[in-house]
């Protein structure tokens, strides 16, 4: 990984008054420590700072930081962002040795597409989306990809799996999940259609039950009426005799 170059200025003021002026001016405050040097307050330009930190390497990037006629190897860490427009307001720049092993943050991105898991409905749960590594700065891979072609529903991909490149290590849980074959997730919405169907389903029972009641109880009420009848037709029938 080639490092680079940042101009930085030393000798700024401190404070929060003299911190927003020079953010006002396009300029980001920082600090320079590591190795034994003594914290070094500075300032980069805003502008040269953010094409830095977005190459391929991200906040990986080896800086070659330039103050006072010096040139310094870092990284930049420990970012401090303004809550609302997310944008860079302090940074602190880390001294590195070409030959020192480090940790550092490194994004996972997953490749190809889990067929499987998809024709059976099912959902790809990434639940780890970087891993921490032990390598060199020089070293220090931009990604780690992990394919995902063959994962099926019940599978897990787990720390243990991935393979590192050289020289790259991790002391992170091997048991770890980082990809999951999940099967078909039931929502909320599907919870409430399916209560829609049992309730549909049990007032249909209960209207074809109602109604076979009610046309037994016509056919009752209609066999007293008939015997009734011919009681008194033959009651008639005595009274004529006599």
């Amino acid at each position: 990984m080639a490092e680079i170059a940042l101009a930085a200025e030393v000798g700024r003021p401190t404070g929060s008054r003299a911190a927003g002026r020079l953010r006002a001016a396009g300029k980001i405050p920082g600090v320079l420590y590591g190795h034994g040097t003594s914290p070094t307050p500075l300032s980069v330009e805003g502008r040269a700072l953010r094409n830095a930190l977005t190459t391929d390497a991200g906040l990986n990037a080896l800086l070659e930081l330039e103050l006072d006629g010096t040139k310094h190897l870092t990284m930049a860490r420990e970012l401090q962002r303004d809550p609302v427009r997310h944008s860079v307001v302090h940074v602190d720049f880390v001294i590195v040795r070409r030959d020192e092993v480090i940790s550092a943050d490194v994004t996972i991105t997953l490749v190809g597409e889990a067929l499987q898991v998809h024709r059976e409905d099912g959902v790809v749960d990434q639940s780890m989306f970087t891993i921490s590594v032990r390598t060199t700065p020089g070293n220090i891979p931009p990604t780690i990809e992990v394919d995902i072609r063959e994962l099926a529903i019940g599978d897990t991909i787990r720390v243990g799996d991935l393979k590192l490149p050289q020289g790259v290590s991790t002391e992170m849980d091997a048991e770890e999940a980082i990809v999951i074959g999940q099967p078909p997730q039931v929502t909320a919405a599907d919870l409430v259609t399916e209560a829609e169907a049992e309730a549909a389903e049990a007032a249909e029972a209960a209207e074809g039950e109602e109604g076979a009641a009610g046309g037994e109880a016509a056919e009752g009420e209609a066999a007293p009426a008939e015997a009734g009848g011919g009681e008194s037709g033959g009651e008639s029938a005595e009274s004529s005799e006599g």
